[in-house]
């Protein structure tokens, strides 16, 4: 039973503290404000080379060089807007996680209200559609001339 407890804390761990692993001690700044506002840029800032993790996460070289280049421009006194502008300018708004709501990617950001509402508007209109052939009696029967050709198909071999 113990080793199961310490199985459990061991991997909770591992996956506690996985992000923390991908930032060097090197890369930390002196200053725990400015490392705050690193960090926090960088959990929003997308890995290039992984590009379903942030550069916090990632331990890809590129990731690293973009959290280099995040805390140098800190340091140099930009801002967390001026640090974002930067390097959507340098890699394109691809390198956001989340990205800006403008006019350019409006369907990018309508797109999924869009689909939601359809797919409720098609669920609507089938369960709609389905009621009223249920209350119509459902099949009509088969006309006399219907009847007698049907009997023919069925008694050809």
């Amino acid at each position: 039973m113990k080793f199961k407890s310490f199985f459990v804390v061991f991997t909770l761990a591992f996956i506690w503290l996985g992000s923390a692993w991908a930032i060097a001690p090197d890369e930390i700044l002196d200053d725990p404000i400015l490392e705050e506002r690193a960090r926090a840029l960088s959990a929003n800032l997308r890995c290039m080379v992984c590009q379903n993790q942030s550069i916090d996460d990632s331990d890809a070289p590129l990731a690293k060089d973009l959290r280099i280049l995040v805390r140098e421009r800190l340091v140099a006194g930009d801002s967390n807007s001026e640090v974002i502008d930067y390097l959507v300018s340098r890699y394109g708004e691809f390198v956001l996680l989340k990205p800006r709501f403008a006019w350019h990617n409006l369907v990018l950001w309508a797109a999924g209200p869009i689909a939601l509402l359809a797919g409720l508007l098609g669920l609507f209109l089938a369960i709609r559609r389905r009621k009223s052939a249920a209350t119509d009696g459902g099949p009509k029967p088969l006309s006399d001339e219907e009847q007698a050709r049907l009997n023919n198909l069925l008694r050809e071999p």
